[in-house]
């Protein structure tokens, strides 16, 4: 993967632009420097062009004159200061300007290195090798970096899927036991989205609700199978029992403080509560109850009356709407339900898309 800190591990390989307004300066540098062994040098005396140029080849190292027409040395080290990068080019300001008040300007404005000319070639080399070895050893050490904070990004990413990949088989394995295709999970869960954005919900929001709801019923699997699965009516002690199934799921889904689970758990809890304050297991009522209760709540209704079950047959669409308007205030938040009935056709979709199998036999046999 390509690294916006282009690692140069021989200093001769280096860039370097040269500045001056006096070609004749500029061709003694550029001369001095390729018989050191530098072959990527880049010169100018116009010092218009040196940002351009800047952009273009992301020096390592700037020769700067100061005394310049248009734009001095200065100005141009003023420039430099507006960049926003780890990393810019060492500076070595080289002038006829033997002032100290000069020098220490230089150096106060980002110059690394102060040359006056004349100028010792020799001295002018060693310089030039140092100002590098330390800018590349700081280039090195940024790469290195860059390499370390995209491992553990990937890292990251990776047990944030493999969380993701347990969390949705939690959620089908207790699906399976009272519905042997699991795709109920999924289409609720993602009408519950269409919800949550048409709430106000971000993405980052949307994402942890896409996948902390299928845990929402993860306590049926404390149920008995003699109560899960009865076909008939289930009787005082029997309803009892099933309804311990959302503290069952809260414990299952506590101890864990990450935003996914903090979530799952809230769902799990309270998507058997209702607006007037009838539902379990705390006998919340309107907004005491959480907004993703709330809506995993109405998600889960419409879906499982809108589907088949060994004990009923599916809703339609029509009867299904004319029950979730007249629970407003009653089972649902009325805003909710508003917001669904507005965003029906696309709900409409996902049932379509995740229908279940004998469903979808049932659609095609009929055309």
């Amino acid at each position: 993967m390509y690294s916006k800190f282009d690692i140069t591990i021989n200093s001769l390989d280096a860039s370097i632009l040269v500045v001056d307004d006096e070609p004749a300066n500029v061709k003694l540098l550029v001369k001095l420097l390729s018989l050191q062994g530098y072959t990527n040098i880049v010169s100018t005396v116009n010092p218009e062009e040196v940002m351009s140029l800047y952009k273009e080849n992301n020096f390592d190292l700037i020769i700067l004159d100061l005394d310049m027409p248009i734009l001095d040395g200065f100005a141009i080290m003023d420039q430099f200061k507006l960049i926003d990068e780890d990393l810019s080019p060492s500076i070595l300001v080289l002038t006829a300007q033997h002032m100290q008040s000069y020098k220490q300007r230089a150096l106060d404005n980002g110059a690394h290195d102060y040359v006056t000319k004349p100028f010792d070639a020799n001295e002018l080399s060693s310089r030039v090798r140092n100002l590098l070895q330390v800018h590349l050893s700081h280039k090195y050490m940024l790469s290195q970096n860059e390499i370390l904070e995209r491992k553990v990004a990937e890292r990251t990413q990776s047990l944030h899927e493999t969380r993701l990949k347990i969390v949705r088989h939690l959620g089908r394995a207790a699906e399976y036991r009272d519905n042997e295709t699991g795709l109920h999970i999924i289409r609720m869960s993602k009408i519950a989205v269409v919800l949550a954005k048409a709430a106000g919900f971000d993405n980052k929001q949307c994402d942890l609700l896409l996948n902390a709801a299928p845990m929402h019923d993860i306590g049926k699997i404390g149920i008995p199978d003699s109560i899960l699965l009865k076909p008939g009516k289930l009787d005082k002690e029997q309803w009892d029992i099933m309804q311990t199934h959302v503290q069952i799921g809260a414990e299952i889904l506590s101890g864990d403080d990450s935003d996914l689970m903090c979530m799952a758990h809230d769902i799990a809890l309270s998507h058997h509560e209702k607006w007037n304050g009838k539902g379990y297991p705390n006998k919340l009522s309107g907004k005491d109850i959480p907004l993703v209760g709330r809506i995993t709540a109405l998600a889960d209704v419409f879906d499982a009356l809108t589907s088949e079950r060994p004990y009923k047959k599916a809703w339609s669409l029509d009867d299904a709407l004319k029950y979730l308007k007249s629970e407003k205030c009653e089972h649902f938040d009325p805003e909710l339900v508003d917001l669904f009935l507005v965003n029906v056709d696309e709900i409409v979709l996902i049932k379509d898309k995740y229908a279940e199998p004998s469903q979808i036999n049932i659609q095609n046999e009929s055309k």
